[in-house]
């Protein structure tokens, strides 16, 4: 396996010490046959995440329960301080808290939210990469560390009342009532595990809330750094458009550049107050400037350039843009100059 170089993070990123942890429970399991490799002291971006599970499954010895025990085999730091603050919760349903605020600190591939409609709650996971960026068992490995992490709290024998997946079965059932110790189905709405009220609610014996307090300080300044230095999709849109080829931009390319399917880029450029019509919109006024400001290339041929039909449609946007037909724009300019 070659080296991985310590990347900025640009897009979903997941935490390094997942990604040792993955490849130390594939040498315990006997399964995936991947090398340790130089693994960046902090994060690594999804798309290299991804092409390490690749290399996984793609080994000679991987079969198709390696991402389900790989997730079984997940010590608390391969979760990093998330791991670590689990295991000082007062409860089951304190540590799902725990892992739907600080889930972004070990991936932000996914999302974890606990939902109590009735007596019973459902801890689910959704990947927020595309379907295909995300190996099914990339989704069982994460499920099953979450199954893992509750016996850090519940003891070893803890199971959960039923546990499910959104995508099809592959290999045996067996495997899966081993880990799982609970009916277990596939093809399902969610990734889901369904957990009784009282398992939620019990309060452990032995809880230091100094502690807890102590390591939820410590994962409030990491998430506070991780927002604070990862751009948004907003801004890595823009960033993918400075380059792209206006002409045929779609969403599908910034969505591909991103690990994202186009409907989840779509729904977190509207969380962020934005859309992909507004921001190709943009695009385009910044190309038309910049090529009305530094070139003599007729309208005509500049139209095309920034995926307008024609002279007259530029004319009609550029107006709309800046108050002025764009002749008028590049002789102020020159004037300027």
């Amino acid at each position: 396996m070659s080296t991985v170089e310590s990347p900025s993070v640009t897009g979903p990123s997941v935490n390094a010490s997942y990604a040792l942890a993955v490849l130390s429970a594939t040498a315990e399991a006997g399964t995936g046959g991947a090398d340790f490799r130089a693994i960046p002291a902090d994060r690594l971006e999804y798309g290299e995440m991804r092409a390490l599970w690749d290399e996984v499954l793609a080994a000679g010895d991987a079969g198709p329960h390696t991402g389900l025990l790989v997730g079984d085999r997940m010590r608390p730091d391969g979760l990093h301080i998330l791991g670590h603050l689990i295991l000082t919760c007062a409860s089951l349903a304190d540590a799902a808290r725990a892992a739907e605020r600080y889930h972004p600190l070990v991936s932000q591939a996914g999302t974890v939210t606990l939902h109590r409609p009735g007596g019973a709650g459902r801890i689910c996971y959704r990947p927020t990469v595309g379907p295909p960026a995300m190996h099914h068992q990339q989704v069982e490995a994460v499920v099953s560390s979450m199954v893992r992490a509750a016996r850090w709290i519940a003891g070893d024998d803890w199971t959960p009342l039923a546990v499910s997946f959104a995508h099809p079965r592959a290999g045996a059932a067996e495997p899966y009532a081993r880990v799982f110790g609970c009916p277990v189905t596939f093809d399902a709405p969610e990734n889901a595990i369904t957990v009784a009220g009282e398992d939620l609610d019990r309060r452990r014996p032995l809880y230091d809330p100094e502690l807890n307090g102590l390591h939820r300080a410590y994962a409030d300044r990491l998430l506070h750094q991780l927002s604070a230095t990862a751009p948004t999709v907003t801004e890595r849109v823009r960033q993918w458009l400075e380059h792209a080829a206006l002409a045929d931009a779609g969403p599908e390319g910034p969505a591909r550049h991103l690990n994202l399917s186009v409907r989840t880029l779509r729904r977190a450029l509207h969380a962020e107050g934005t859309s992909w019509r507004a921001l190709l919109d943009s695009a385009r006024h910044g190309r038309a400037r910049r090529l009305l400001e530094t070139t003599a290339l007729p309208l005509d041929r500049i139209a095309p350039l920034i995926g307008l039909s024609g002279a007259t449609a530029l004319v009609r946007a550029f107006t709309r843009w800046e108050g002025m037909p764009p002749g008028a724009y590049r002789s102020r300019h020159r004037g300027r100059g």
